[in-house]
């Protein structure tokens, strides 16, 4: 691949920082704090920022290039430096439009919704007008395999009934969300991977029971938020269901695919913020009588940040690469390798960045609790490191056979 940038994605590079530094960075501290003390309430700058973002032509920045008129024209390779930007502060992506699930739930809308789908729900989506959340993981079995999921759904003349326990739904206790993609099953008796279906279901339908928030390391990641949620008896029109029954991993895969690059090249962005904020603290500070910066044990732990987060950026912009030549399933290996390689590594540097700061490190007055908090999430979310790296093992010893 050509590690260039194009003149297209320099340019929206060096918007997307000077966006940053006007608008975002000056306001990270309050922000933090203003998610914890006013749960489920948006920042009030947040809905100024979006006008901004796009009166400037940052906005829905991530759809690729194969969706037409609803992409901004830009390749998953182009896109990815702008969400190592995004990345630096936790939250800004939602000022652009770029922000999980919702990025997600678009393609899917763009993908396989039908025109009424795109009318009622892709168009407010993209004008950032509702928000959204996806609904797999359930408590009660190990969703890791998503052969495991329970929730049913089942036909019913001209409409399907959902019933299930979801929970880990990001994105549900956002007071601007309004609708959900739900996966289950549709037909228990097909074959393994074709019993699951995956189908809309607005939030405010009749038997949706939001149970309760769920907390990562002691913050709800307000306002979005990750949801229990129970469905009783659920009703929604046969319409609902997307492209059809037993096609819900067909759904998943093209979901999945650049959403892991936007995920690992924000996290990457996070790693290198606190680096920077490491090199700049250990500059400030004296211990025993010289520059923390002058210890060898803090200059060796800053030399292997600096290549490890190097090494994983290139991997992953190999991955982007990969996927806009060959598409997701081409590229599955890459995909499964930053998968593992970039939540591990964001949160061994920012561990490092933590243990330089000292008892700053750990408080509100930084953000390097919650980069590590988004690392360690990450290599939960989206498939644990253990599913990726079995696959992965799985494809290259059946490569190395088959040559």
């Amino acid at each position: 691949m050509n590690f260039d940038f194009t003149e297209r994605s320099i340019e929206l590079q060096e918007k997307l920082k000077s966006f940053m530094e006007q608008h975002i960075y000056p306001h990270d501290r309050d922000r933090s704090q203003f998610q914890q003390e006013n749960l489920w309430q948006h920042y009030p700058k947040m809905e100024e920022w979006k006008a901004a973002a796009k009166a400037e032509g940052l906005w829905n920045l991530f759809l690729p290039k194969g969706y037409g008129d609803l992409s901004p024209g830009l390749t998953n390779l182009e896109y990815a430096p702008l969400a190592e930007i995004m990345g630096r502060s936790r939250g800004s992506d939602e000022a652009f439009n770029c922000s999980a699930p919702d990025t997600g739930n678009m393609e899917v809308f763009a993908k396989y919704g039908t025109p009424a789908h795109q009318i009622k729900w892709l168009t407010p989506l993209m004008n950032g007008e509702i928000r959204s959340a996806f609904l797999m993981t359930e408590p009660d079995v190990a969703s890791s395999d998503a052969t495991n999921i329970e929730t049913s759904i089942v036909k019913d003349e001209d409409e399907y009934v959902i019933n299930g326990r979801k929970w880990w739904s990001s994105g549900a206790m956002n007071p601007s969300c309004k609708v959900f993609i739900v996966m289950g099953k549709t037909d228990t008796s097909a074959p393994r991977h074709s019993q699951q279906s995956m189908i809309i279901v607005p939030k405010d339908t009749p038997g949706v029971e939001i149970i309760r928030p769920l907390s990562v390391y002691s913050s709800f990641d307000s306002p979005e938020g990750h949801a229990e949620i129970k469905l009783t008896n659920v009703r929604v029109p046969a319409s609902n269901l997307l492209l059809g029954e037993g096609r819900g991993f067909e759904i998943a895969q093209g979901r999945l695919g650049p959403g892991r690059v936007h995920h690992c090249m924000r996290l990457i962005g996070a790693a290198q913020a606190a680096l920077d904020l490491m090199c700049k603290r250990v500059a400030e500070r004296e211990a025993f009588g010289r520059k923390i910066k002058d210890f060898s044990s803090i200059r060796q732990h800053i030399a292997k940040s600096a290549c490890e987060i190097e090494q994983a950026r290139f991997l992953t912009l190999a991955c982007a690469d990969k996927i806009d030549k060959y598409g997701a399933k081409g590229a599955k290996n890459l995909i499964a390798m930053i998968k593992i390689v970039v939540p591990q590594m964001t949160c061994d540097v920012v561990d490092r960045a933590i243990q330089a700061h000292g008892g700053m490190g750990v408080s509100q007055d930084t953000p390097l609790a919650s980069y590590w908090t988004y690392g360690r999430l990450v290599r939960i979310a989206d498939g644990p490191d253990e599913v990726h790296m079995y696959q992965l093992g799985r494809n290259l010893v059946n490569e190395a056979i088959s040559q």
